[in-house]
């Protein structure tokens, strides 16, 4: 599905709630809760998302889909313990992540819950159906343990065996990932007219909040697209086996869900005996490599798309810890 789709069907589900003249707008949001009525509730938070967030229709299904289970989660536990929704009690909210990390959810995990529970008040606060915000101080988790440290990168050995075992759509696949940089999303919505791999440059046209980027390519990966395109690219000989019905012949990859992109990715660790950890080792290692090259964290954060430097340095990309040696060695 394309940005453009997803734009569209953000919008059409918006009317449900916009075409309400202001009371009833509020009297549904104040059934819904008072009744917990899942459906209703998540609808009107996917709507307030959709219309007030910061990224507006270009929210990402993830994001969409991660705060649909955090509402989820919120209701069912509010529900069991009998909190009154438009109305919670001052303790109630602490309780809550008290909850969450009983549970043994980690930071992380106990800050989205949090923040699917706020946007739902958020929702309600816009529906007119409560004045409540029960999470604005409540104390959240701190991890203190980085997130390169959590989730570290795939090593240069890693990635080496890879290739060595992946036909050239996985090798391709794996360079715009460790390489480029880029998400899986971002991946799989490249259009053929997107890489320039004489010049060796790529636009990324649906980047996170829908911002666009050039990406600066390796000899390695401009190398693999222009063998890519050469069997692939509409005229090409593999080109009628490798387009299946239901995708447009302009996108690079004949699938557009992380879920295929993951499978293909995965058989080819599988065939070098390396663990496959998702997209986002491969996002780091880029990173790591960069910053230990260039030592610049904003060059690094642009080429990997990141809004924040502070994103780049805590979760991405790390310094050698002695990389100061040379500096300091004459003090």
């Amino acid at each position: 599905m394309t940005l453009v789709l997803s734009q569209g069907s953000a919008l059409n589900g918006t009317g449900t709630w916009t075409n309400l003249h202001d009371d009833e707008l509020r009297r549904r949001a104040v059934t819904a809760a008072r009744d917990r009525d899942e459906a209703t509730l998540i609808s009107l938070t996917r709507t307030y998302l959709t219309l007030n967030s910061a990224s507006g229709v270009r929210t990402s299904k993830n994001t969409l889909d991660a705060y649909t289970r955090g509402v989820r989660r919120y209701l069912t536990y509010t529900g069991e313990q009998a909190v009154n929704l438009l109305h919670p009690g001052r303790h109630d909210p602490s309780r809550y992540v008290q909850f969450l990390q009983a549970e043994g959810l980690t930071p992380a995990g106990v800050r989205l819950r949090v923040s699917a529970a706020s946007c739902l008040y958020r929702a309600l606060r816009w529906a007119g159906a409560t004045d409540a915000d029960p999470f604005r101080d409540v104390r959240l988790p701190r991890d203190t343990t980085s997130g390169i440290e959590k989730r570290p990168p795939y090593t240069e050995e890693d990635l080496v065996e890879v290739l060595h075992h992946a036909d050239l759509h996985e090798t391709f696949l794996l360079f715009l990932v460790a390489h480029a940089g880029l998400r899986i999303a971002e991946a799989l919505n490249l259009r053929w007219e997107d890489i320039d791999e004489t010049r060796r440059v790529l636009i990324v046209r649906s980047g996170k909040g829908g911002k666009m980027r050039r990406v600066a390519m390796s000899v390695r990966l401009a190398r693999a697209a222009r063998h890519f395109r050469a069997l692939y690219e509409p005229g090409g000989p593999e080109h009628s086996r490798y387009r299946p019905r239901g995708r447009e012949p302009e996108f690079v990859f004949r699938y557009g869900t992380r879920q295929t992109a993951y499978t293909h990715l995965e058989a080819a660790f599988q065939r070098a005996g390396v663990e496959f950890r998702g997209f986002h080792p491969g996002r780091k290692y880029a990173g790591t490599r960069l910053i230990a090259q260039i030592k610049d964290f904003g060059r690094v954060a642009a080429h990997l798309g990141h809004e924040s430097v502070d994103t780049t340095r805590k979760g991405y990309a790390q310094l050698p810890a002695d990389d100061l040696k040379g500096e300091v060695a004459g003090w």
